[in-house]
């Protein structure tokens, strides 16, 4: 009777952690509909920049509530905070950059999700091992990534590839490095303490830049574009919801869960960001980029699965 119920207990906290992942990667995949929207009349710089400081406040109630002070930090989790904050933007400014070129929603969760299958083939190169499978991965997601981003016409040739695509790939470059990152220091600090410096960070370059590249150039047209709610909808549901309420999700539902099954329902943030663009900005996408997505969809399912560990024979 009480391993019963012990059992039942577990089932139930897994059941708990499951929906709350399937939130987290439903708030995400909806963030993708925000970008787009914010990257019709708001800078890619003034946007990120804005975002993720107001994700960074969000979080400072929970440091506080962890017993955490400012001064008991030590310079080397600051460091490691700035260096994985210094990814962070550098992979949010390139995909927000990509969204603001004219990728769709759906297109730009798809793309971004191939982090998935380069995180472990990046690993490579500092020494990670890396199973059979992955190679099998990035092998069918770039069949996905032809049918989904290279033209259809022949003619056209094989480099047919739009910009705004090219930059979505180079998205999820950067958040393989970034998540590699905070692999390695995230061991070092605790998690909300490191997701809020990293916020704070890259907030901080990207106000820099905007202020640069949009602000001074165009001081009446940057006004203008936070001049609306057309604007700060999107700011403040990624800067709220996507960051501060989506990483809380993320960090409850991984406690109780196993890491693989909880990879594998945080990537269907990519389908969510497909279905809510079709639902809310009515994007459609051709059978062949449905193909793409279904393929590279597979390929991040099989990026997830462990590596079995191998009996040695005396």
């Amino acid at each position: 009777m009480t391993i019963s119920s012990t059992k039942q207990g577990i089932d139930q906290k897994q059941i708990r952690s499951s929906l709350l992942l399937l939130l987290a990667a439903t708030v995400w995949g909806a963030a993708f509909v925000a970008q787009s929207v914010a990257g019709e009349s708001v800078g890619t710089f003034t946007f990120n920049g804005i975002r993720f400081i107001i994700g960074g406040i969000c979080l400072l109630p929970f440091i506080k509530k962890q017993g955490t002070r400012v001064r008991s930090v030590s310079k080397n989790k600051y460091i490691g905070g700035i260096i994985c904050g210094s990814a962070l933007f550098l992979a949010s400014t390139a995909q927000q950059a990509g969204i603001a070129m004219g990728a769709d929603a759906g297109e730009a969760g798809f793309l971004t999700a191939c982090y998935i299958v380069l995180v472990p083939v990046i690993g490579i190169f500092i020494g990670r091992k890396c199973s059979k499978l992955i190679w099998l991965a990035v092998f069918i997601a770039l069949a996905g990534l032809y049918f989904l981003c290279f033209a259809s016409a022949p003619s056209q040739g094989l480099f047919s590839m739009p910009g705004a695509d090219m930059v979505l790939l180079l998205c999820a470059l950067l958040f393989s490095v970034q998540i590699l990152s905070v692999d390695h220091y995230a061991p070092r600090m605790s998690p909300v303490s490191l997701a809020c410096v990293q916020f704070f960070v890259s907030g901080a370059l990207s106000c820099i830049f905007a202020v640069f590249t949009e602000l001074l150039p165009d001081p009446a047209g940057w006004i203008s574009s936070l001049s609306g709610f057309t604007a700060w909808i999107p700011i403040l549901y990624t800067g709220i919801f996507s960051s501060a309420v989506g990483y809380t999700l993320q960090a409850v539902g991984q406690r109780d869960l196993n890491p693989t099954l909880a990879s594998l329902i945080m990537s269907m943030e990519s389908v969510f960001s497909t279905i809510f663009g079709w639902l809310i900005l009515g994007e459609m996408m051709t059978p062949r980029e449905l193909l793409g997505c279904g393929l590279i969809f597979v390929a991040i399912i099989l990026a997830q699965i462990p590596i079995s560990p191998r009996t040695k024979t005396d």
